[in-house]
């Protein structure tokens, strides 16, 4: 009986306990078609030896009363069998050599109990992908077809990556080695199929995550991550550590850590920038490099009117749009962009000039609002500048004055 399950002792992903179970039930299966139930047999499985013992249970009936021989056994026919001692009414156990039902038999217990370890096995590929969905896995690219790509991971997983899920310019190989997370694990007729993409948003936070110990290390934190596979990304990262700046951090020394992530990607474009809760802040620096004037903001229906000099606009939208659409994901923000037609005859000034005369902490402010330039600040109601930027009325009205004066003058 040994040699006929032993190739099943040792699978990858099953626990004994799960093991012996299977066994038992595929013994029973057959024991049961061959002798019309089981109730009467006792199953013992050993797979660390590989072997089986099966007991049949009869009771002792009188010589010539036996009426169920799969259920009785005559009280002589007991006697015989190594147990002289017996008498009627009592059980008598009878071990039985699964061998001697034939060749039928045993081909249908191996058919059985292949049948259950092949779905244990597709139950235990399916838990354990199905857990690790959004997380980062290598596999060697075995086949390249036209609408997708067969990898396969270090324990010969299969693992499918479609063409929609790979970055344009990706060219596959066969014995290539490529990265991609787990984006979904479906499992239809227990067949299970495990989906690896390149373009997922999650795929760019992971490998910030294996580059950057201190994202790793749950210093950092990903708060919002925009992507246009194979093109431009934008990521915003904060610090729980004031002595680390985030996007010195994810960068690295003269771009060390994020050359890694860019080539990864295809030579994608990486923008980093600080998070922040205020909204106006965060599309201002969303928006970069174009330096905006100011901002209007529609936060129940999540939409900004951003206003910017004429040659800032071209920089905010970006070349084919690719600037706006990305601050648009990250902040999550639909986002307009306006020309300032008051600056188109008359020149703007950026707050940061005047810090000689302005102390810096009242520009952050009106910043952090959305008011960069002294024009927005000027056409902004001096009691809306003490309500948003939350300043005092002397020091709006100083602020008022030494703008209005660089005008005058």
């Amino acid at each position: 009986m040994t040699e006929q399950f032993a190739e099943f002792k040792e699978l990858k992903d099953i626990d004994k306990t799960t093991l012996i179970s299977v066994l038992e039930e595929s013994f029973r299966s057959v024991l049961s078609k061959m002798f019309g139930n089981d109730d009467n047999f006792d199953v013992i499985v050993n797979p660390d030896k590989g072997d089986c013992e099966i007991y049949q249970n009869l009771e002792v009936v009188n010589d010539g009363e036996v009426e169920n021989p799969n259920k009785q056994i005559s009280l002589s026919d007991a006697q015989a069998d190594d147990d002289p001692d017996c008498e009627v009414g009592e059980e008598h156990t009878r071990k039985i050599d699964f061998a001697k039902f034939g060749r039928r038999a045993i081909l249908n217990l191996r058919q059985t109990l292949a049948s259950k370890i092949l779905d244990l096995q597709k139950d235990a590929i399916y838990t354990k992908f199905k857990a690790l969905e959004g997380q980062l896995v290598s596999g060697e690219v075995y086949q390249v077809w036209k609408r997708e790509v067969l990898l396969l991971d270090d324990d010969k997983n299969e693992l499918l990556l479609p063409k929609e899920e790979q970055i344009p310019t990706d060219i596959y190989r066969k014995g290539d080695v490529v990265r991609a997370v787990i984006e979904k694990v479906d499992n239809t007729n227990n067949n299970p199929k495990i989906i690896v993409s390149r373009t997922s948003q999650n795929f760019l936070r992971r490998l910030f995550e294996q580059e950057v110990p201190e994202i790793h290390d749950g210093l950092i934190v990903i708060r919002s991550v925009a992507r246009i596979p194979g093109e431009r990304a934008k990521i915003a990262v904060e610090s729980f550590d004031d002595r680390i700046d985030p996007v010195g951090a994810c960068v690295g020394v003269k771009g060390a850590r994020i050359h890694g992530i860019v080539r990864e990607l295809r030579n994608e474009n990486i923008d980093v920038i600080n998070y922040t809760s205020n909204p106006q802040l965060l599309i201002q620096r969303a928006l970069s490099p174009a330096k905006i004037s100011s901002i209007r903001l529609d936060n129940e229906n999540k939409h900004a009117e951003v206003f910017l000099r004429p040659e800032e606009v071209s920089l905010a939208i970006g070349k084919g749009g690719l600037n706006i659409k990305l601050a648009s994901i990250l902040t999550e923000y639909s986002i307009d962009v306006y020309r300032d037609v008051e600056t188109e005859t008359e020149e703007d000034i950026y707050l940061d000039e005047f810090k000689d005369e302005v102390d810096e902490w009242v520009i952050e402010a009106l910043k952090n609002v959305g008011l960069a330039t002294a024009k927005s600040v000027l056409r902004t109601p001096r009691q809306e500048l003490i309500d948003k930027a939350d300043l005092e009325e002397d020091t709006v009205d100083n602020l008022l004055a030494v703008l209005r004066a660089e005008f005058e003058d």
